[in-house]
């Protein structure tokens, strides 16, 4: 187990947003903000490394068949009964066939604090319909997360948490990974089902479970439904994931404060007070607000960005933080996701939701995944 995993596990209560305590974070936004500053001063000065790591899961198509088998209609029509992704929590050691191949470092580069941004790009026809939900296995048992399509120039790009994808305690991403966007409440999966081809994130989600990098963004197979046949199932091919459902933008170092960002998600975990007013099965949204920096030092969350107020409970973590959603197009730019949520007041509801500062290194992780190939056709 990753020592600095342990730090709230006992708070991580088989639900997909980590639960903190209501002090921790108010006080200390105030002294990261006043530190920021310096931290940008010494950062360009400094021009410090990072290193993004590229982690396979399904590269062949007899590995997405593979995948695909295991997630046919009668599986996904029981996803109400999976837990969300639980980031604290110890997890059984995985029992799925294959052992993963180790991450692979990616060649060092240097950051800067430019502002970067990419712009949403709308699907080739139809609405847009960025947001969804990943399924995955951890061990023996099937859990699920918000995330959402990400404009790239492989057209196959999915952002959510990184405990959404990759499990630091035992230095393994999940297994039998897919995304499936504009779920039905039943299970169906209109827009497609796509199989995550491989990771990218940063190292130091991968080593210690640093919150500063609780983000991971999936270059993701082309798509695929089921159509019954001759009793069974069939898989049928229907392209790339942008070209079928559009693709958010996405907007690195922008200073929090300065601007104001919707989060999106699919919560459904009880509240402090034991109701459960979501259900996990409808995409909803916090209203839109201004942004603030916060910390979580147990969990080596420095410059963290929080948005207040906002009552998601768990089932939400990787849903995006969208700047400038335009509610007829659907689109928008991606500067976040959720992370951790808060119950500020200690009161019976939570009430603030946080994410990864999105900066340069961000915009790094989000390269390496927009750069990779997937199979050509999957069926």
């Amino acid at each position: 187990m990753i020592p600095r995993a342990r730090h709230l596990a006992a708070a991580a209560l088989s639900s997909a947003l980590l639960m903190l305590p209501a002090l921790t974070g108010t006080a200390h936004a105030a002294a990261w903000n006043a530190h920021s500053a310096t931290a940008s001063a010494t950062a360009s000065a400094a021009a410090p490394t990072s290193k993004v790591y590229a982690v396979p899961l399904a590269r062949t198509l007899a590995d997405v068949k593979r995948v695909a088998n295991y997630w046919k209609p009668d599986r996904l029509k029981k996803s109400d009964s999976y837990t969300p992704a639980t980031p604290g929590a110890a997890a059984p050691v995985s029992t799925s066939g294959g052992a993963a191949a180790p991450a692979t470092p990616v060649a060092t580069v240097r950051r800067s604090l430019a502002a970067q941004s990419v712009l949403p790009v709308p699907p080739r026809k139809g609405a847009a319909m960025t947001m969804g939900k990943v399924f995955f296995r951890i061990g023996d048992k099937e859990y699920w997360c918000s995330a959402s399509s990400i404009a790239a120039k492989n057209r196959s790009v999915v952002a959510t948490a990184a405990h959404c994808a990759y499990d630091s305690r035992q230095a393994k991403p999940a297994d039998y990974w897919i995304f499936v966007p504009n779920p039905d409440a039943n299970g169906e999966t209109p827009d497609g089902i796509y199989v995550g081809a491989s990771i990218s994130l940063h190292e130091d989600w991968i080593g210690k479970a640093d919150y500063d990098y609780d983000y991971a963004f999936v270059t993701v197979n082309r798509g695929f439904t089921w159509v019954a046949k001759n009793g069974g199932y069939v898989m049928q091919d229907v392209g790339r994931l942008q070209d079928n459902v559009g693709g958010l933008g996405i907007e690195l170092n922008r200073k929090p404060g300065s601007y104001t960002a919707r989060p999106f998600g699919y919560p459904a975990g009880a509240q402090p007070d034991g109701t459960r007013p979501f259900d996990g099965k409808t995409l909803l949204e916090c209203p839109e607000r201004s942004t603030r920096y916060t910390v979580a030092p147990g969990l080596d969350l420095q410059k963290g960005v929080e948005l207040q107020p906002c009552d998601f409970s768990h089932g939400a973590s990787g849903g995006p933080w969208v700047i400038g959603y335009d509610k007829n197009r659907k689109l928008g730019s991606l500067n976040g996701v959720n992370s951790l949520t808060w119950n500020r007041d200690a009161r019976d509801r939570y009430d603030a939701v946080s994410s990864p500062y999105f900066d340069t290194t961000t915009g790094e992780v989000y390269r390496r995944a927009a750069a990779q190939a997937t199979v050509p056709k999957v069926t």
